[in-house]
């Protein structure tokens, strides 16, 4: 039988964690579908262009087919980003643009880490 060997809160070690009530305004919820490295990448490189290929991305964000997959994904589910399938001669062409819904997120998303640095800078 395995013993429970918590102290009662008078008696806890003074390195133990203290939980303490934040009195500053809360800190608005991240976007966590934006937040991850490559779909900020993703978002942030078409925000600065009106469109980019699968392989301007690849280079860009210095990334795998397979990773930039399955992020471009996540983002055309979200409909944050729209993609165009062609052919260039007998050559496949993706092409990536930011939607509308796409650049209010990442917007939102950027007021949101300015209000941290805010947060963090008082």
């Amino acid at each position: 039988m395995a013993r429970h060997n918590a102290l009662p809160a008078d008696r806890a070690p003074r390195d133990m964690p203290v939980e303490v009530e934040r009195t500053s305004p809360a800190i608005p919820d991240l976007d966590r579908l934006i937040h991850e490295r490559i779909r900020l990448g993703i978002v942030s490189a078409l925000a600065a262009n009106s469109s980019l290929t699968f392989n301007d991305l690849k280079r860009l964000l210095k990334t795998t087919d397979g990773n930039l997959s399955v992020h471009a994904r996540k983002l055309e589910e979200a409909k944050y980003i729209a993609c165009a399938k062609s052919f260039e001669g007998r050559m496949p062409k993706t092409e990536y643009t930011l939607t509308a819904a796409g650049r209010k997120a990442l917007e939102k998303y950027l007021d949101h880490m300015e209000a941290l640095i805010q947060a963090m800078k008082r």
